[in-house]
């Protein structure tokens, strides 16, 4: 049964969603490479239009950078295993930098495509052979071996399941739940014996809460941090929603195969790769990690 979500409330909230289903942030086709003032001046933005406003730290961030001057209150999600699952998609490149993603992509086209942080390690040449098409086609372009992507697992604190965009964290009864991302980064390889893209999104009731069941638990201790949504359409403005992080920072293989596989159905409607939002370096909207 459909739950009903209060329109505004749901429009807010897939506007400043990790993924963006705003048009504009949507190039078929070539993309387009920007200039370093391209993105130089969304910063510029960004800084101004958050200046003395309030907003709550940002995201996505370097983990590796644990300083950070903002300091709005924040209490932290508790851990996944106590809260729901609502979401998983991924975006092309990691939109986080650190750990094993630290190789700039690129500035892209200035909308999240083709930006970001890819993996930074060698893979041979039998995991970069290409397969015989990219995998997730679709009118927003495809993934190739040797692509990085970022997954996010969403977590609310409402009584909620699994479902399309950020409206399926939400309920009637509770408007503002904490949010939480498990974030996992992956490399996708032509390898059948690598890690299989529909075992690591598989979902099921664990004691009354839906979770996903196979997260890596193998990827190094995860960076906890205060941040936001995130997503190309906050380059320039601040998303006003908190989240807490938990960023793994080695990367793991995927099989490309497998990943086409999840694309072409799943729980979620998603059929492609999302763009990123650039990588904040204000301190004034970073949160100080502690480790």
């Amino acid at each position: 049964m459909k739950k009903r979500i209060n329109p505004l409330m749901l429009c807010a909230i897939v506007a400043m969603a990790p993924f963006s289903l705003n048009a504009k942030d949507i190039h078929h086709g070539v993309h387009n490479t920007v200039t370093d003032s391209v993105i130089a001046s969304q910063r510029t933005s960004l800084a101004k239009n958050t200046k003395n406003v309030g907003f709550g730290p940002q995201s996505p961030r370097d983990i590796d950078a644990l300083t950070g001057k903002n300091e709005r209150a924040f209490n932290s999600a508790p851990t996944y295993k106590k809260m729901n699952l609502c979401n998983i998609h991924f975006h092309k490149n990691a939109e986080h930098k650190g750990g094993e993603f630290t190789l700039y992509a690129g500035n892209g086209d200035g909308h999240g495509y083709q930006s970001g942080y890819k993996y930074s390690s060698k893979l041979s040449k039998s995991e970069l052979k290409l397969t015989k098409n990219e995998a997730c086609q679709s009118k927003h372009g495809g993934l190739s071996s040797g692509d990085t992507i970022e997954v996010h697992y969403v977590y609310s604190t409402a009584k909620v399941k699994p479902g399309p965009t950020l409206g399926s964290c939400l309920s009637d009864s509770i408007k503002n739940p904490q949010l939480r991302v498990e974030t996992q980064v992956y490399v996708l390889v032509n390898d059948k014996n690598a890690l299989n893209f529909n075992i690591l999104t598989k979902h099921e009731v664990v004691n009354g809460l839906h979770q996903a069941t196979n997260i890596p638990s193998n990827t190094g201790t995860p960076i906890q941090y205060a941040g936001s949504t995130t997503g190309p359409s906050y380059n320039e403005k601040g998303s006003p929603f908190q989240v807490t992080w938990s960023v793994r920072p080695k990367v793991a293989k995927v099989n490309i195969a497998s990943l086409n596989d999840w694309c072409k159905g799943n729980t979620f409607n998603e059929d492609h790769a999302h763009g990123v939002r650039n990588l904040v370096i204000n301190p004034d909207l970073l949160s100080k990690i502690s480790k």
